[in-house]
């Protein structure tokens, strides 16, 4: 039975589903910086430092491309959250899990068959010495090995999210993270692989992680054959488009991130400590906006699945009404606990004073980032890719570098004016598109 063919529910019953979707992935969120701790701690307590900063650009320059290709995550929760609101619900979801496992699995194919390329880029790009170049070598050629998992992870757990089963992506989400850690300690400590030995405890859970979520996938659809049609050339043709478009928005948002950081060590290293330290308070915000947003993602697709233009538009209204107030809430947070905070992540008092100026922005971050995080989730469940990566040009051209340009007076101040201000234009350029939607009564209508 369809969205639009439901009696409607009472207002708490459905803030209630929207929080049961969104909780779990905060939680999974979580889990993934504290696996970053293990493998930083584990790697910091070798003899060698030389083991910690290779292993570290390794991770980054796959970290990297695996963050661009998170349009695939994206693509694949709208298109199943669409599915679940279809007529065809199951073979419509069996449809889209297969196209989109079929397209991850060739993505993580030419990552293979690029390793030596990409190594190579990365080495030109950081420049170690002779020392770190070996022990990034000795990192990334097992865990490059990893690359089709981590693609087909991608799309699993976007699917599974669409198909609203945020409870299961969070329990395979940790027991990965928990034995990716567990691994750590046995292969270096106990079998001595120094740091190939982190890089393939990072491959063993990707492939757990797949395992796990292709089962839980496939349970999902059984009984449903795969079609031929399904990978024709139209079809073909719209998932490159969608993707396309999601991955020139993931392009221009690492562009202005990259930016930062590049920008940010020219000012010298404590303005680079500084701004590593401020993307903490960042991180801290998307643990629980992405969660919200999540949420949002599944909901709002499986309203334009069963084209339920006003069902769109109360969920909309709902991830609204919870996504401000986490804003409140970690603003307040902020304004009470930032020095805190900024003292928690470092000892060095330096870099401490040169950080509690920038306190009363990281304050008002919250509340004006959170719309871009919230109409991501709206546009992720709609499918409009257009729509995403115009917003996102728009305000990485037209508001991000020249607020630096014409405040770079300020040193590296200006780097978090120019974010703020770009987070801010693309939550308001992403809100006048729903709004238009809306207004022209085609939110339930395919991307153009």
């Amino acid at each position: 039975m369809s969205i639009a063919t439901k009696q409607p529910k009472p207002l708490w019953f459905d803030h209630t589903r929207l929080l049961a979707l969104a909780l779990p992935m905060i939680l999974a969120n979580i889990t993934t910086p504290l696996l970053g701790l293990v493998d930083t701690a584990v790697l910091g307590h070798m003899q060698i430092p030389a083991m910690l900063a290779g292993a570290s650009i390794g991770a980054l320059i796959l970290t990297q491309i695996y963050w661009v290709c998170g349009f695939l995550r994206m693509s694949s929760t709208g298109l199943s959250a669409q599915a679940k609101g279809s007529e065809a619900p199951k073979v419509e979801s069996a449809k889209v899990l297969w196209q989109t496992i079929a397209f991850s699995c060739i993505l993580g194919l030419i990552i293979l068959l690029l390793q030596q390329p990409i190594l190579h880029a990365g080495l030109a790009l950081t420049q170690p010495n002779d020392s770190v170049a070996s022990y990034l070598n000795a990192y990334f050629s097992p865990r490059v090995w990893g690359a089709p998992a981590a693609m087909l992870n991608l799309v699993l757990i976007g699917w599974l999210v669409g198909q609203q089963k945020t409870k299961q992506v969070m329990i395979i989400q940790i027991i990965g993270n928990l034995l990716n850690a567990g691994l750590d300690i046995a292969f270096v400590y106990g079998l001595g692989f120094s740091v190939a030995g982190v890089a393939l405890a990072s491959v063993i859970a990707e492939y757990s992680m797949m395992a796990m979520a292709l089962y839980l996938a496939l349970y999902q659809v059984k009984g449903v054959h795969v079609a031929r049609v399904w990978f024709n050339r139209a079809a073909r043709r719209v998932l490159m488009k969608l993707n396309g478009d999601m991955l020139i928005r993931n392009l221009a948002l690492q562009g202005c991130l990259a930016f930062l950081t590049i920008q940010g060590a020219r000012y010298g290293e404590t303005s680079a400590a500084v701004n590593a330290i401020l993307m903490q308070f960042f991180v801290l915000i998307a643990l629980g906006l992405d969660g919200i947003a999540y949420g949002v993602e599944a909901l709002i697709g499986e309203a334009k699945g069963a084209k339920n233009a006003d069902e769109i538009k109360r969920r909309t209204y709902q991830g609204l009404f919870w996504s401000s107030l986490f804003a409140i809430a970690y603003s307040v947070v902020f304004y009470a606990f930032g020095d805190g905070i900024i003292r928690l992540l470092t000892e060095h008092g330096d870099i401490v004073d040169a950080a509690l100026p920038y306190l009363p922005l990281m304050v008002l971050l919250p509340i004006l980032a959170h719309w871009c995080f919230l109409f991501d989730g709206v546009f992720v469940g709609l499918t409009r890719a257009s729509s995403m990566r115009n917003t996102m040009v728009i305000s990485a051209l037209g508001v991000y570098f020249p607020i630096w340009f014409f405040t770079q007076q300020a040193g590296n101040t200006s780097l978090w004016y120019a974010l703020i201000a770009f987070l801010f234009a693309r939550g308001i350029t992403l809100g006048a598109s729903f709004y238009r939607l809306a207004a022209n009564d085609t939110l339930c209508k395919s991307d153009s």
